[in-house]
């Protein structure tokens, strides 16, 4: 183990946050909050702990592992939490500090899930940086630090593959770093596009910022209690049209953008993420159809909700939690499926969905043709035997983590559909979940301990497990050996 640039690096994360922070200081400032005094104070925190890390970790070998990149984005995640949690705490707008605690989590993982009863009576700096963890963790805090810092090793394409999400993360280009860059010269200019499109419906600036935010990273934090009802249906159609974009595979961007337009034409998990999206869309639409007096109305619904469960961000223009029976089914089943691979999206991912298909099909032919010789294909090429072991590894890890989540849950007083879905929502980075979660509620009031356990949760799904239980495992730590 890489003890030094495991140190150093969480110390330049540490640093990059310090920076982030700015832009919700300015925030405070320009509205004249008093809350400008809890950033302040969490900067200089942050200062000091990065630049101590940076001393300690002075002369390291830049040499990343893949032991060494699953250490430094655990370890990162959490620091970048419990320090991002301080404004909230220390200004007393959330007084306990685990309930800020699990409020980043939440925005850092693109959960959306939140503690606060009254989201209209924080102040507008801590609110524009609650949705700001959205969109820095949305693409990965650690792919942001690789695209802007020259101290980060080549091997760092370990520290992408532990923190982007999805099945196969390879680089574009042939420098891990450029490729970072890519991707966030891609997640600006939707961004940006976004802002624009929201300006022109009439939105103001401030709150095109945070909605913004909260759907380029899908986390569906927003500055109302009726999350995005109260607004236009123009803006309901904006947001629910980029919550689907940013749910969408970025090498597909990056595609359009070589103009291989044949290689995105024949990507089957873009298809197969928008089928069920539209699928999905169809059937709540019939269902709810006695809920609208208008179809357009229904129809508008139905995708928002669809668009905003599959890909995870959790904003809500309804709320879905008293719908029929078979579109809390569908909806329920969404936060599962999730967004593409390499997207901003959480679940499991399209393109695990199409792999264990697949390869059920396969099983099965070889049953009806032992000798058949079937290769699985993804995306054109074919899929390597280790990563069909890999993710049928990755389901049983997932299915037994959500198992215990759920046990761990069930010492609170909520009935099950409560708990099952907030083990769900929280674990799939969705956010609100049905009965005491349901998007007119929150997780206020689960117990310390289950607030712990849900923030587990959020972070295990959003970095898929294994950089979390790998940072517990005391090999890891070991001097000798990768």
């Amino acid at each position: 183990m890489n003890h030094k640039m495991v140190v150093k690096t969480t110390g330049m994360l540490l640093l990059a946050e310090a920076g982030l922070l700015l832009l919700p200081l300015a925030v405070s400032l320009i509205y004249r909050e008093s809350c400008f005094y809890a950033l302040l104070i969490t900067i200089g925190v942050a200062v000091v702990l990065g630049g101590g890390a940076m001393l300690a970790g002075r002369n390291a070998d830049r040499t990343i592992y893949s032991r060494e990149g699953f250490a430094i984005t655990g370890l990162s995640w959490l620091l970048l939490s419990a320090v991002g949690a301080l404004p909230f705490f220390i200004s007393r707008e959330i007084p306990s500090y685990v309930d800020a605690f699990f409020e980043t989590v939440s925005g850092f993982t693109t959960t959306g899930a939140s503690i606060l009863r009254d989201v209209e009576a924080m102040s507008r700096g801590l609110l524009f940086w609650r949705s700001f963890t959205h969109w820095v963790g949305g693409m990965g805090v650690l792919v942001f630090l690789m695209a802007m810092t020259k101290n980060i090793s080549e091997r760092s394409i370990h520290i992408m593959r532990a923190e982007m999400p999805g099945p196969i993360v390879d680089k574009i280009t042939p420098r891990t770093k450029d490729t970072a860059k890519i991707f966030y010269a891609i997640y600006l200019s939707l961004t940006f596009a976004e802002v624009a499109l929201l300006l022109c419906g009439g939105m103001p600036l401030y709150e095109a910022l945070v909605h913004t935010f909260g759907t380029a990273g899908t986390g569906g934090f927003g500055v109302f209690r009726d999350s995005i009802a109260s607004y236009s249906p123009y803006l309901q159609w904006v947001i629910g049209c980029f919550m689907l974009v940013f749910g969408v595979n970025f090498n597909v961007y990056y595609l359009l953008l070589m103009r291989r337009f044949r290689s995105v034409l024949k990507s089957g998990e873009l298809w197969t993420y928008l089928g069920i999206a539209a699928g999905s869309t169809a059937v709540v639409a019939f269902n709810i159809r006695h809920l609208y007096p208008a179809a357009s109305e229904g129809i508008r619904t139905a995708f928002f909700q669809v668009s905003s469960i599959m890909t995870t961000t959790g904003f809500a223009t309804a709320d879905f939690d008293t719908w029929p029976t078979l579109s809390k089914t569908t909806l329920l089943m969404l936060m599962f499926i999730g967004a593409c691979a390499g997207s901003t999206g959480g679940g499991i991912k399209v393109s695990r969905v199409v792999i264990y298909v697949k390869g059920i099909r396969r099983e099965i032919q070889k049953l009806l043709r032992p000798r058949a010789v079937n290769r699985l294909r993804l995306e054109g090429k074919t899929v390597d035997e280790s990563v069909v072991r890999g993710q049928n590894a990755y389901l049983a890890v997932y299915v037994l983590s959500f198992v215990l989540f759920f046990f761990l849950l069930s010492f609170d007083r909520f009935d099950i559909e409560t708990n099952l879905s907030a083990a769900a929502a929280c674990f799939n980075n969705i956010g609100p979940g049905f009965a005491a979660v349901g998007p007119a509620c929150c997780y206020a009031d689960y117990s310390v301990f289950s607030k712990l356990v849900l923030s587990a949760a959020m972070l295990m799904g959003r970095l898929e497990i294994f950089p979390i239980l790998l940072i517990l495992i005391p090999g890891t730590w070991r001097r000798r050996g990768r």
